[in-house]
């Protein structure tokens, strides 16, 4: 029961760390959205993917086939990977371009429309399934116990649920921040390219200087805060 337990906390620990691209994805796409769709955008998006994501764990077999070479050296995973990239760096450049034009800030006769609730809710659950093959693959080389991963699935999926609004209107509603996300999902794109490549890129190098530009930004905030503060005083 001991080792159950210390599973099942490692696979947790693994879905929560792929929860915070998941968090910065969900934040991006709703916020073509209405704020009244937002909240329902990202419930209806992660349950979706929650499903989806444990159908994958209910083919055990394929995805043991996925990691096979089917074009090259390349496997259905490695393809996966790589369209995934692609299509993260396409959304993130778009969307830095979309943010620098002040879009959301022209009047709404001059302004395009916001992206479909069903087309957002499509985008949402895809990259979940393209971040989560890795994890689930190497949660099923862990341990046979379905229940073990399926369990760490669900309690992963309501640690996000309750952090992605919160910190999804945080990113929206500040602009400088928002430009720094979409700065690091060009960054995840460019590793999701490079692991269906084969060229593992740890972690580490990722999540390290996102952390440190993160804590540099908040720093900058405060200093604006203050400086506002005491102008009004």
């Amino acid at each position: 029961m001991a080792d159950a337990l210390a599973l099942l906390a490692l696979l947790i620990g693994l879905e929560l760390v792929l929860g915070v691209d998941n968090v910065l994805v969900i934040a991006i796409f709703v916020g073509r959205l209405p704020a009244e769709k937002r909240q329902k955008a990202r419930v209806l998006g992660l349950a979706l993917a929650l499903v989806a994501r444990i159908a994958m764990l209910s083919l055990v077999v394929f995805l043991v086939a996925m990691t096979r070479p089917v074009i090259w050296t390349l496997s259905v995973r490695d393809l996966i990977l790589i369209g995934g990239g692609f299509f993260l760096l396409y959304k993130a450049v778009r969307e830095i371009h979309h943010t620098l034009s002040l879009v959301d800030e022209r009047t709404p006769q001059d302004a395009p429309k916001s992206g479909a609730f069903g087309s957002v809710i499509g985008q949402i659950v895809m990259l979940d399934i393209v971040f989560s093959i890795d994890s689930v693959i190497t949660a099923v080389g862990l341990t046979s116990e379905l229940w073990i991963i399926v369990l760490a699935v669900v309690l992963s999926f309501v640690g996000i649920l309750f952090f992605a609004r919160p910190i999804g209107e945080f990113i929206l509603n500040h602009p400088a921040l928002k430009i720094l996300a979409l700065s690091f999902l060009i960054t995840i794109g460019v590793t999701l390219f490079m692991e269906g490549m084969h060229k593992h890129v740890p972690k580490a190098y990722i999540y390290l200087p996102m952390g440190f530009a993160l804590f540099v930004e908040m720093l900058q905030m405060r200093y604006e805060h203050n400086r506002r503060k005491l102008q009004k005083g």
